[in-house]
């Protein structure tokens, strides 16, 4: 099985010793993306809807790199500093995707990269 790296333009440059995303075979694991945008380098956190939305747009742009979009994806992860803000990121969350959700679990955690409210991590696969 052959590994690949995924690297896309329109995601923001890793701030560490990781790639925005790793394909093996047909499966392609998404590192965490907060809602820093790629262009600017701001992070966008002055409402966690607008992050969240931030956040899948970068997740898509990678997605888009390795030839996949949203309805490939399997797995999720959300990790978010405040658990108060679930129903806003499920709301923005949700409209990225048809009917069939994602497994996925929410876990709130004490702080995250860049001063970021929400984190998402995907697992998409190419199944055509």
């Amino acid at each position: 099985m052959e590994k690949t790296i995924v690297t896309s333009s329109g995601a923001p440059t890793p701030i560490g010793p990781y790639s925005h995303a790793v394909k093996a075979g047909n499966t392609l694991y998404v590192s965490g993306q907060v809602a820093k945008d790629a262009t600017t380098g701001e992070m966008i956190q002055h409402n966690i809807k607008a992050e969240t939305q931030k956040v899948m747009e970068n997740v898509g742009a990678i997605l888009k790199e390795a030839e996949m979009d949203y309805s490939d994806i399997v797995k999720t992860t959300i990790f978010c500093t405040d658990l108060n803000d679930f129903a806003a990121i499920n709301e923005v969350y949700g409209q990225f995707f048809d009917k069939h959700f994602p497994a996925r679990e929410t876990v709130q955690v004490v702080r995250l990269p860049l001063g970021a409210n929400v984190e998402i991590s995907v697992t998409a696969i190419a199944l055509n």
